[in-house]
């Protein structure tokens, strides 16, 4: 019986090095932030919409500047709902056609990957959630190297999502990504061993 399990956990958490690993076990992980991109390309109804209700984040090739417009979300609460308000479904319904097609292909199990799975309500309509957790200074440290932003901005951005004890709340299995990259891949492997297990 196909499977379709929730990968969520917070900002710099290392959500996308769990992928990776699972991955390298052979089991597909559809990317939430890929298919996000992919829904508001210029031509996608996504785009028309976030280029009415935000002009300025346009950028010269007539795509969406992403740092411009999450720069400009994070810092406002109900203009990022009213991104999320436009984007969420079409990405869904991409994810959801994904693992349609993995499980006419026979694969038992796959993994969704997108960082707000229990803030959307979707972590509901899959077979589990795993949440990755890392802490907090390990996530502003992340945060600060990959995005070049200040300390404070990094907080900004922390704070803005679900406390990770809520996410733990709705989780089924917990990967602690805060030692080193072995610890985390040990714990990896004997999840997808579980879960390839479990009928």
């Amino acid at each position: 019986m196909f499977k379709l399990i929730g990968l969520t956990g917070g900002i710099g958490t290392g959500k996308s090095t769990v992928a990776r690993m699972i991955r390298d076990l052979g089991v597909p992980v559809i990317d939430a932030d890929l298919l996000a991109r992919q829904v508001v390309e210029p031509g996608q109804p996504a785009h028309s919409e976030i280029v009415a209700a935000w002009p300025d984040v346009v950028d010269q090739s007539g795509g969406i500047d992403r740092k411009k417009l999450a720069a400009r979300i994070f810092a406002d609460p109900a203009s990022r709902a009213r991104l999320e308000a436009i984007t969420h479904p079409r990405i869904t319904e991409r994810a959801l056609d994904q693992a349609d097609e993995f499980r006419r292909q026979g694969l038992q199990l796959a993994f969704l990957e997108a960082a707000l799975l229990v803030e959307s309500g979707l972590h509901r309509r899959l077979d589990a959630l795993v949440v990755v957790v890392a802490s907090e200074e390990q996530q502003v440290s992340r945060v600060m190297a990959r995005e070049g932003c200040t300390r404070s901005q990094a907080l900004v951005r922390l704070h803005a999502q679900l406390p990770p004890e809520e996410k733990r709340r709705a989780a089924t299995d917990v990967i602690d990504n805060s030692g080193d990259e072995a610890t985390t891949q040990r714990q990896v492997q004997t999840l997808v061993r579980n879960l390839l297990a479990a009928r």
